[in-house]
């Protein structure tokens, strides 16, 4: 700003032109203006924790939605209304519902097994020394969890998509069914090992004698799962995994 005509006072406080505005100054010499307290900046919101409540509602929200009406009327406008977010929010994450419901199911398996007791990562099988009653305890405990209606629903609306949706399915297999027939199949492997099973025998065909009966009679209906059911496929199994004398 150019500087005034006038020129100013002859005690002047500053040597610098007076602007149109200026500052108030102190009275006396040697006195200065107080500062205003300094105000604490405020907390920028933690997104990452704001993210994983919103992503635990949703998974919530699928789950129940599934259970209480069937995969074919959830949908992703209900799971958004439910969890309380908007339905970008869902879209922004999942591609559709199947995918939402994946994810919820595979982080509802993993909170299972951490109330169960398991360590992180730790998907093995017991190894007692005995295969079946290692088995035996494994497979009852699959029935219990086919059983349970928090399981049921939305490992039947899984399967049945993934039957139709190849990607679904191919993420389904490799997500979870894979690891679990893996897991089964290093126990028969370590029996091999140990001399309590034919060496001859293929692990992967041993898994599925266990567990594929076991999955047929659950998703078609075709008689009770019970743990006594359990014991007699393990008790059948084994009469073929009995080493040759």
């Amino acid at each position: 700003m150019p500087a005034p005509e006038n020129p100013v006072s002859e005690n002047p406080v500053s040597e610098s032109p007076v602007s149109e505005n200026p500052e108030p100054q102190a009275a006396e010499a040697g006195t200065s203006r107080p500062s205003a307290a300094k105000t604490p900046a405020p907390k920028t919101p933690d997104a990452s924790r704001r993210s994983e409540r919103s992503r635990r509602a949703i998974f919530d929200a699928a789950l129940a939605l599934v259970s209480e009406t069937g995969y074919a009327k959830t949908t992703i406008e209900g799971i958004a209304a439910r969890a309380g977010v908007g339905k970008q929010t869902i879209y922004r994450w999942w591609p559709s519902k199947a995918a939402v419901l994946l994810d919820a199911f595979l982080d509802l398996a993993a909170r299972a097994a951490e109330e169960a007791g398991a360590a992180p990562g730790d998907t093995e099988l017991p190894d007692t020394g005995d295969l079946a009653a290692d088995l035996r305890l494994v497979l009852r405990a699959t029935v219990d969890e086919l059983n349970n209606p928090r399981y049921d629903a939305p490992t039947r609306a899984l399967a049945a998509e993934g039957s139709t949706d190849p990607e679904l399915g191919a993420r389904f297999t490799s997500a979870l069914l894979e690891p679990q027939l893996n897991v089964f199949a290093r126990r028969v492997e370590a029996a091999q090992a140990a001399g309590q099973a034919d060496p001859d025998v293929d692990p992967r065909l041993a898994t599925e004698l266990l567990v594929g009966p076991l999955h047929h009679r659950w998703l078609h209906r075709t008689g009770p799962l019970t743990h006594a059911y359990a014991d007699a496929l393990v008790d059948l199994a084994l009469r073929g995994l009995t080493p040759r004398a």
